[in-house]
């Protein structure tokens, strides 16, 4: 078990409820260490390198939970199966996206596209999409697979309009959230809701969880987003402004450009996908905080983790439930 995740489960749950998730996360990765074995020992070590440096594991804990909103207790194989191909489709996504951004590190280790290249980081990253549908098709839930790869096309097709649209200092709000709905958020609302369908969640249920993870999901990305600007290097192992030396206009620089009158619009614009030095850095963190940016994008972020907690009163009352409301607290 990965520590984020222990921790993860020390804050959400005790007692029988947190022994039943260490026992969901260990079923989970004991068939992920099985599935990640390869004849290619390029393709086992980057899953294996990946698998090992952690993570919270948040999406594999978000399906099982599901599940068990809806009323299961023993989850059976299906459920475990669709939670470690969520965690495999994950890891391929994050391969894939230190490619395209070319990421020398992820959580203080080397990346694939780092050790070895970008031909065997992304072909590796094809390999446990493949692994993950495989998984996926043990289920043997024709549906799940649906609302898994349908998932799988929205990250996809949300990277390419991220791509499309960087450098672009006048995009949209709006365009910029349906981004974060493609990328980020439809994956969340997958997760959700094939832990309800594998449940034998009613129609009402699945849509519940669907609406709850994928307003959890926009919730996380913009946190993320904000972060990129205020959060430390430490914490985040990443350089602050990373976002703006990309030339990506998250919700942070939105909000700045339209709220800044001309001159600073001007400047804003000039460190606009280049790298700017600290002095400039410091002054543009300045100009968000006088215009209140932080607090309007954490103001955006609360609201779609308040839509989130409204889906889940569709839901029957039960630990799993409510865990599933404190799990907000995590974004």
């Amino acid at each position: 078990m990965t520590p984020e995740y222990a921790a993860t489960t020390a804050r959400l749950a005790e007692g029988q409820m947190a022994q039943a998730l260490v026992s969901d996360l260990g079923r989970v990765e004991a068939v992920l260490d099985e599935i990640l074995q390869s004849e290619c020992v390029t393709v086992e070590t980057v899953g294996r390198e990946l698998f090992l440096a952690g993570g919270k594991r948040l999406r594999p804990l978000l399906l099982t939970l599901s599940a068990r909103a809806c009323g299961l207790d023993d989850l059976p194989p299906a459920v475990i199966q669709a939670a470690a191909a969520a965690e495999l489709i994950h890891m391929a996504t994050l391969i894939h996206d230190d490619v395209v951004d070319e990421t020398p590190l992820r959580r203080g280790r080397p990346t694939a596209y780092a050790s070895f290249g970008s031909t065997s980081a992304i072909l590796s990253g094809d390999v446990m999409l493949a692994k993950a549908m495989e998984l996926l098709a043990l289920t043997g839930s024709i549906e799940t697979i649906r609302v898994m790869s349908g998932a799988v096309v929205a990250m996809a097709q949300g990277e390419v309009r991220e791509v499309e649209v960087r450098g672009d200092f006048e995009l949209s709000e709006e365009m910029h959230l349906e981004i974060l709905r493609l990328k980020t958020a439809e994956f969340m609302a997958a997760c959700c809701q094939v832990g309800a369908i594998l449940a034998g969640g009613t129609a009402a249920e699945c849509e519940a969880l669907a609406g709850y993870g994928r307003h959890l999901g926009i919730a996380f990305q913009i946190v993320d987003d904000l972060l990129d600007y205020a959060g430390k290097a430490t914490e985040t192992g990443k350089r602050r402004g990373t976002d703006l030396i990309e030339g990506c206009a998250t919700l942070p620089l939105i909000l700045l450009r339209d709220r800044c009158e001309a001159e600073e619009t001007a400047f804003v614009e000039s460190l606009f996908g280049t790298e700017p030095d600290e002095a400039s850095l410091e002054r543009l963190l300045a100009l968000m905080d006088s215009k209140n940016v932080f607090a309007a994008a954490e103001a955006a972020a609360k609201e779609h983790v308040r839509l989130a907690v409204a889906h889940l009163d569709r839901l029957p009352t039960n630990e799993a439930t409510q865990l599933l409301r404190e799990a907000t607290d995590l974004v």
